[in-house]
């Protein structure tokens, strides 16, 4: 099937063309369920997903609080106790393992490839109703969120999909089953609008959980979104890509602000890497970073500059 850029699309058969989908749902629920279980602390509850055959499974932060074991259910009604590796508030992200045989896991997927439009299809226990299955679109990519702790999370992802309490933890996957993002909240009052962590940073958040029970992170002091720069400006400035990330709001006394980082800023580089989404961000900020000289680009008022900076220990 072709379209014509100047023409409407035309679907030769349009039962047969939604028969497809159907299908392609069918087998990446039939694919995912298997590894998506309920996560019960108390009367609270949440969703989980196993990343690994030896069951370590993601789940959110707000999902396991402060507990120290929590009880995971699957849709066959196996049920384990797992313990809490580690939780990490920043992220609405945890970790936990679950204490029994090999557990069919699933793939993260390995790159920032959604695009807003993308269809997904997430997988939970909304309400207590256990394998619940919706699917929608990609509606935005980039937001921030506040966390519960009244941290601000970024790189969210956006979407239409229908999620209610009992979501949280669950996977938000694509059509090839790989999971795009960790389910986390939705906004009291809204509709249509639900938020995931992207996949790559539940990758590092998992990882680190893993090997160390928490996540340390290097903290600039300031909150941003992705923003174009250009192509012709990035020419000009010798940029290695045209988008980079506004300085939204610097924090007080924080790192960025002692250096005279600006909202309105746009940081392009970290010690010479290039910073062109929210991802380059949050891995160029990791524990090492912490406490060492590091030069920030920035675009400030169509010119490119270099500030020294000492990131500071997020608490």
């Amino acid at each position: 099937m072709s379209v014509a850029p100047d023409r409407p699309l035309e679907v030769d058969d349009p039962i047969a063309l939604l028969d497809a989908f159907s299908q392609a749902v069918v087998r990446v629920v039939e694919r995912v369920g298997p590894a998506v279980a309920h996560v019960t602390r108390g009367r609270a509850g949440g969703s989980g997903t196993v990343i690994a055959p030896d069951g370590y499974m993601l789940t959110n932060a707000h999902v396991v609080d402060d507990a120290r074991e929590v009880e995971i259910v699957f849709a066959d009604g196996a049920t384990y106790r797992a313990t809490v590796i580690g939780a990490d508030p920043a992220t609405d992200l945890a970790v936990v393992r679950a204490l029994g045989p090999a557990l069919p896991a699933l793939e993260l997927a390995t790159a920032d490839t959604l695009r807003v439009g993308q269809l997904v299809i997430a997988i939970g226990d909304p309400l207590g109703l256990q394998s619940t299955v919706t699917h929608g679109v990609v509606s935005a990519l980039g937001r921030s969120l506040r966390a519960r702790d009244g941290r601000i999370i970024e790189n969210v992802i956006q979407t239409d999909a229908a999620l209610n309490p009992g979501n949280s933890g669950g996977p938000l996957v694509d059509t090839h089953g790989r999971v795009v993002g960790v389910n986390t909240a939705i906004i009291a009052g809204a509709q249509g609008i639900a938020f995931a962590i992207p996949a790559a940073t539940a990758r590092m958040v998992a990882s680190a959980l893993i090997r160390e029970g928490r996540v340390r992170r290097a903290l600039l002091g300031i909150g941003g979104a992705p923003t174009p720069v250009g192509g012709q400006l990035a020419r000009r400035l010798g940029l290695a890509a045209s988008t980079g990330i506004r300085v939204l709001e610097v924090a007080p006394n924080g790192p960025a602000a002692r250096a005279g980082v600006r909202p309105g800023d746009i940081v392009v580089a970290l010690d010479g890497a290039t910073i062109a989404s929210l991802t380059d961000l949050q891995r160029a900020l990791d524990a090492e970073r912490i406490g060492k000289s590091t030069l920030l680009t920035i675009v400030r008022r169509g010119e490119r500059r270099t500030i020294s900076l000492t990131p500071a220990e997020a608490a």
